[in-house]
Order: structure tokens, then C-alpha cells, then sequence
């Protein structure tokens, strides 16, 4: 809102001013109109002079923030961090929890590493290299089931194969014959 658009709203709510405290109980009706059409005016100037969207908080610092019904204020933001600073009055600063042992491990605990897991990756050939064609899968018989499905699609590939992955990869089962392809027209010609 500039100066002039301030200045000339505040004359509007200060006219509404004088009205309120002239009206009475034999207020007349023509007065009455006056006064509807000056609060009509206020009203007006002030849409006018409004720009940015209705705040959502009643917080000063993020008015348009995310809200928490929770909240005093309706911040997130805010309650967030107050919340914080609760839990580090409880519980100290810097306080995280420790391992039984005392100093935790650089490698971290068995638990934390991930165990070797086998998967069987359903591969197809492009015409140029293999290629993953669906999700790896924990079941073989699920991914042998998925490539037949897959071999009489309407648009097949040309060959696919069944890969296993532990820690290293293992070809397991090829169907069809992989042929080099060249993929330019009339082959380079």
C-alpha cells in the first residue's frame, strides 16, 4: 500500500468514525444511506489497496507458512522450532542417544548394514545390449513367469534373459538368440 492509497483510506475510516458516533436512535434514513455508502467506499479502497493473499498463520514472521491447528499462532515453522528448543531443555543439549558400549563404531552396527540380498533381474536385447525389461524380482520362478509373459507380448524382443545378482552376476537362462542389430538405416550404406 503506497502513501496516497493510506492516506485517502484512513479519511474514509475516520468519516466512519464520525458516523458511528453521531448515530442515534432517530437517526434519519437519508443519513442511514450516507453512511452505507461511505462504508462502501472504505470498503472499496481498501480491496484496492490489498494486494497479497490472506494470511494463513497469525504469525508476523510467516504469514502465508504452513499451518498447525496446534499452534498458538498457527505457524508450523514456529511450533517447530519451539518444540525443539523444548526437547533440548529436557533432554540437554547436543543429547543424542549413545550405543551400550560407549563409543559407537566407525562402521556402524550389524544391525545398521544391509545383508547381501539375491535378486533375479529380467533383461531383454535391444538389438544393441541387454536391457532391464521389468522389476527386479526376489522370486526366480516370479521372474521366469514374468519373461514368458513378456515372450508373447504383440511386441516381444528379439531375445531375454534371466540374471542373478548376489554379490556378484550370474547369466542363469537365456531364451532366444541375441543378434547384433545395426541401428542405421541400410546398414551404413
Amino acid at each position: 500500500m503506497n502513501h496516497a492509497q493510506l492516506t485517502v483510506l484512513g479519511r474514509a475510516l475516520r468519516v466512519l468514525g464520525e458516523h458511528g458516533e453521531a448515530l442515534a436512535g432517530d437517526t434519519s434514513d437519508a443519513k442511514l444511506y450516507e453512511v452505507k455508502a461511505d462504508l462502501k467506499r472504505a470498503v472499496e479502497l481498501l480491496e484496492d489497496s490489498v494486494n497479497a493473499p490472506a494470511p494463513t498463520t497469525r504469525c508476523a514472521e510467516h504469514p502465508g507458512g504452513p499451518v498447525d491447528e496446534n499452534a498458538h499462532d498457527l505457524c508450523l515453522l514456529c511450533e517447530t522450532r519451539r518444540r525443539a528448543a523444548r526437547r533440548t531443555q529436557i533432554n540437554g543439549p547436543g543429547a543424542q542417544p549413545r550405543s551400550a558400549g560407549g563409543a559407537p563404531s566407525r562402521y556402524g552396527v550389524r544391525e545398521d548394514r544391509p545383508q547381501p540380498q539375491q535378486r533375479w533381474l529380467p533383461e531383454q536385447w535391444t538389438g544393441q545390449e541387454w536391457q532391464l525389461c521389468g522389476t527386479p524380482r526376489r522370486d526366480r520362478h516370479e521372474a521366469e513367469l514374468y519373461i514368458n509373459a513378456q515372450r508373447r507380448a504383440p511386441r516381444a524382443a528379439m531375445a531375454y534373459r534371466l540374471v542373478h545378482e548376489f554379490t556378484d552376476y550370474e547369466v542363469l537362462r537365456v531364451w532366444g538368440t541375441p543378434v547384433k542389430v545395426d541401428i542405421e538405416p541400410l546398414g551404413n550404406l
